[in-house]
């Protein structure tokens, strides 16, 4: 996507459409924003992931991971489990251990990506299909260990999960509660989704960035064909390393959202069908082109909640022999083969139908 092909008026107005959103979807409820702000943390996943996938193609199953070392960072050092496990640190802050968003935020992002780094190094060399199977392996071993790190040393509270986390604060106002602006309400779902919409617009300016720099080159030069990638003095183990190290940030940034916006973590939530409903969506929207990867971020994250509105009368026509929810699960993997058949490239494939980020 060339930025530069929108003029100023069609991106005011489309800047005025997402500000407007929310307001206009109050009117039905606040479950209906509240679904927006899901979507738009999955489409933080999905930006991330096609770092690594879409941009390098390095195929990353446990992507998962790094949303949940993301999570349990925030809910570490913004809820007071960490000073009722450690007496000594609850003596070094009496008044609690609250840390602000500007703190917290980077320190995710660096372990996220450190995490990615680690992840990245002993898989270099691998490729393709042993590729998905380590990184898959990886997700489940994090995942294993939030659920497990309980004992002898309470870090993670086991499967019972962390809550009591802190909502982001901004300029003073905790998002979890109301804010009046001359007597007109925006309740905290909104103000959770102007925080990840915000997110979301810098993410996007810095993958188009980067698909448009030397490093984004570098990346699909890799991702056509490594070992020509290499002829060409191109330091392939570095920039796969990068780009697991890029891609797993976004996802300790979304972590740490996804703390703050619900207020408890567990390890439930970061399951292997999360890491398969991130790659569904960036491929299903179009592998490495940013608005099919939004578009798809956003149907995948939506279309659950909107086939609740399906299921139901379906489960009725069987007298309640079927589950709801089954019913709602198969509707969505139907829904997923019928798009893939009709467009095998994603529903917004690249323009150059390389599956590039943007024109080269």
């Amino acid at each position: 996507m060339d930025f530069k092909l929108i003029s100023s008026r069609h991106k005011w107005w489309g800047l005025l459409a997402l500000l407007l959103l929310p307001i206009l979807l109050q009117q039905f409820g606040n479950g209906w924003v509240r679904i927006v702000d899901v979507a738009l943390l999955y489409v933080l996943l999905a930006l991330g992931l096609n770092v690594v996938v879409g941009y390098a193609g390095l195929l990353d199953l446990g992507y998962v991971a790094f949303y949940a070392v993301g999570a349990y960072m925030f809910a570490l050092l913004a809820s007071p489990h960490l000073l009722d496990t450690f007496p000594a640190l609850a003596a070094m802050f009496p008044q609690g251990l609250h840390m602000p968003l500007w703190v917290v935020v980077p320190l995710a992002a660096l372990l996220a990506g450190l995490t990615g780094a680690l992840l990245g190094a002993p898989t270099l060399k691998l490729r393709g299909d042993y590729l998905a199977i380590v990184t898959l392996g990886f997700g489940e071993i994090i995942r294993i260990f939030m659920n497990n790190l309980d004992q002898p040393v309470n870090l993670t509270n086991g499967p019972r999960g962390i809550g009591s986390i802190d909502p982001v604060t901004v300029f003073g106002h905790p998002l979890s509660k109301p804010l009046d602006i001359g007597g007109f309400i925006l309740p905290s779902v909104t103000l959770y989704y102007y925080l990840f919409l915000g997110l979301v617009l810098v993410s996007v300016v810095i993958c188009h960035r980067l698909a448009h720099s030397r490093i984004g080159r570098a990346w699909m030069a890799i991702r056509e064909d490594e070992l020509a990638a290499k002829a060409m003095g191109i330091h392939t183990r570095n920039m796969k390393l990068l780009a697991f190290g890029l891609g797993a940030t976004f996802g300790g940034v979304s972590g740490c959202m996804f703390a703050s916006f619900q207020g408890f973590v567990s390890p439930e939530s970061f399951s292997l069908m999360e890491s398969v409903m991130i790659i569904a969506m960036v491929v299903l929207g179009g592998i490495g082109h940013l608005p099919g990867v939004i578009m798809g971020a956003l149907l995948l994250a939506a279309l659950p909640e909107v086939l609740r509105y399906v299921a139901g009368p379906m489960q009725a026509l069987t007298d309640g022999r079927v589950d709801a929810a089954i019913l709602r699960q198969l509707l969505i993997a139907l829904a997923m083969i019928l798009v893939m058949l009709w467009r095998p490239s994603g529903l917004w494939p690249s323009p150059d139908g390389q599956g590039k980020g943007g024109r080269s």
